[in-house]
């Protein structure tokens, strides 16, 4: 079972329509809000499109360099659905997920993936020529998935852990930090590989709580989040 599905599925099984991700930017103004089940569509298309346009088999590398956002969620969960070896290294890799803005940060890759990170997930606008547009290529596919070979637990899931090794390390991050069930966990860590996705993504989803991450951070706004959202916890602050 890879990692997405140990973590998504009883998240959904609970209750789909709750709550999973918010993210603000206060450089922007910018809210939005995903479901749990959203959250899932937005993974299970990332994975078809992994498996269907590129032929992504299972432990094939897949460089992912980008910041706290719900668009990284979606290309994070999805290339572990479809059983890829998340990295932080382009070179090699059969896919490099980058800002549109830093399409450089995905040079030596076989297919580089401008991630817009647009609030409200516009398209990237002026790629080059041989650019995935990342928000554009997956709409048109499914918002469900199903693997064709199963994920192993002892496959590479992330910079060399296997699935098995970063849901344990998941759970007992949560423990550590104190994240309990139903929880709303209000983050502004940086999701940097390894230790900022597990404890700002992962360690959240594996308690089964939901997240509030703000990008740029203004501390003049942060009283009123906490009221606003009624976070329990705190990451980063």
């Amino acid at each position: 079972m890879s990692v997405t599905q140990a973590l998504l599925g009883p998240l959904l099984a609970s209750g789909a329509p709750k709550p999973l991700i918010t993210h603000y930017d206060d450089a922007t103004g910018a809210r939005i809000e995903l479901s749990r089940a959203t959250t899932a569509n937005w993974a299970a298309k990332t994975a078809n499109w992994l498996v269907d346009e590129i032929d992504l088999e299972p432990e094939t590398p897949v460089s992912v360099s980008l910041p706290a956002h719900w668009q990284t969620v979606g290309v994070l969960l999805g290339a572990w659905w479809a059983g890829a070896h998340v990295t932080d290294e382009p070179a090699g890799a059969e896919v490099a997920f980058v800002p549109a803005a830093d399409l450089a940060r995905g040079e030596g890759a076989h297919v580089v993936a401008a991630v817009g990170l647009d609030p409200l997930g516009a398209p990237a606008r002026g790629l080059p020529t041989g650019t995935a547009d990342y928000v554009s290529d997956i709409r048109v596919h499914g918002d469900d998935f199903s693997p064709i070979t199963p994920v192993a637990g002892d496959s590479p899931a992330l910079l060399g852990k296997s699935v098995d090794e970063v849901l344990e390390l998941a759970r007992l991050r949560a423990g550590e930090l104190g994240i309990g069930r139903d929880d709303r966990v209000l983050s502004t860590l940086d999701w940097t590989l390894p230790g900022g996705v597990v404890d700002g993504l992962l360690a959240v989803l594996a308690a089964e709580a939901a997240l509030v991450h703000c990008t740029h951070p203004d501390p003049a706004k942060l009283d009123k989040r906490r009221a606003d959202e009624r976070t329990t916890v705190e990451l980063g602050l």
